[in-house]
């Protein structure tokens, strides 16, 4: 008998997921097939970079934000360009970011490289070591290394000091048996099951002097996208953690006093997780149709490369970036490249240019000014039932 077992019953390793409710398995369900959705979607390789950038500074940023990092979004991605100069009184904040991005980017080419790491209690300290690296520590935390004293996290106590080994042990033979084998086609939702405990597991034990969390998150990000999920959307749980902190650390204070209930905490995570996606199909929607969009305009005009067909492609091309409608007095304050082509010319020219694009079906005039009619490459968007008077066409 060990002492955990007296005072940490919620420690069992057990999921109770049978006594989920539908709910749940649904948004499950919808996460596994949003990421199929996101990993199968084709982009340039420079817009696929980009969005890779954000999404791991966000990831990176999260995951140490919650720990007390003050850096912003725009400084983790100056650091990440290299670019990013702090006091040496800030310094620290660099290396925390540094540290989680580089396991991520090392996490992510081990995969590729067909090397995949595994969840062995080795690995779980290599990362507590790899996030502690560089950082000033308190005397009785070492790296990497089991605690050998009690630590108190606001209101919880970590498990007995003696009992961490043992404890991390019983959590890589539960995470690698036959309960989170996932039936064939169902590997994605078993792993976001798998990552999700893994992680709150690692809180309730607490096994490291410090890092607890950062190495729960990394260990998190390392079982999805050894799990097929796309980098992109394996750095949302954190980000879902760091954007709704005060119930993160409810629902994990919550899971512990409920006598080990997990499914109230998976449900919170999931739930946030699916948030996150919804957002990146918006977003990587966007991408794909502005790049469909650029391209049916260079085809519209083909090879016609005289002064008048150049500057009616830079019209629609230009209008095309507006997020709202611009009046036709302000066309030639748009872009600077408008503003010369019409800067020598006058109203009668933009306006034969307007009508011109209005009969291509390029442009729309509506009450608010002229807007690119992009929906004519959404193939299977929903037509709207009320359209908005603001939208309204007026021609």
């Amino acid at each position: 008998m060990r002492t955990y077992n007296e005072t940490y019953s919620w420690i069992k390793f057990v999921g109770n997921l049978g006594e989920a409710p539908p709910k749940l398995w649904l948004m499950l369900g919808e996460c596994q097939s949003k990421c199929e959705h996101i990993a199968g979607v084709p982009l340039r390789p420079d817009t696929a970079e980009e969005l890779h950038r954000v999404y791991l500074a966000k990831g990176a940023l999260a995951t140490t934000a919650i720990e007390g990092n003050t850096l912003s979004e725009e400084e983790v991605l100056e650091l990440l360009d290299g670019k990013l100069k702090l006091p040496p009184s800030r310094e620290y904040l660099a290396t925390e970011i540094d540290n989680i991005v580089g396991e991520c980017n090392e996490i992510f080419a081990s995969i590729v490289d067909g090397r995949s790491p595994e969840v062995t209690r080795k690995r779980i300290c290599e990362l507590n070591r790899t996030v502690l690296n560089e950082l000033s520590l308190d005397e009785d935390v070492v790296p990497g290394a089991m605690r050998t004293h009690s630590v108190l996290v606001g209101r919880y106590r970590g498990a007995p000091p003696q009992d961490c080994a043992h404890l991390v042990d019983k959590l890589v033979e539960w995470l690698n048996g036959y309960e989170f084998q996932g039936e064939a086609g169902l590997e994605t939702v078993y792993a976001i099951l798998k990552a999700i405990l893994a992680h709150l597991y690692l809180a309730w034990i607490h096994p490291f002097g410090d890092g607890n969390g950062r190495t729960a998150r990394l260990l998190e990000f390392q079982i999805l996208v050894s799990a097929g999920v796309p980098a992109a959307c394996a750095h949302l749980l954190s980000d879902h953690y760091n954007l709704t902190r005060t119930e993160y650390y409810r629902q994990l204070d919550a899971a512990s006093k409920s006598g080990g209930d997990v499914v109230p905490f998976v449900t919170y995570s999931v739930q946030g997780f699916l948030d996150g996606l919804r957002e990146q199909i918006v977003t990587v929607g966007k991408q794909l149709l502005d790049l469909t969009w650029t391209n049916y305009v260079h085809e519209f005009f083909g090879d016609r490369a005289s002064p008048t067909q150049v500057r009616r492609r830079h019209l629609v091309l230009d209008l095309s970036w507006q997020t709202d409608p611009v009046p036709a007095s302000r066309i030639p304050e748009i872009t600077v490249r408008l503003g010369r082509a019409y800067a020598q010319r006058t109203q009668k020219t933009l306006n034969r240019d307007i009508n011109a694009m209005l009969e291509a079906r390029l442009l729309v005039q509506t009450s608010r000014g002229l807007r690119a009619r992009k929906e004519l490459v959404q193939a299977f968007i929903p037509p709207r039932t009320a359209p908005n008077d603001e939208e309204v066409e007026t021609r």
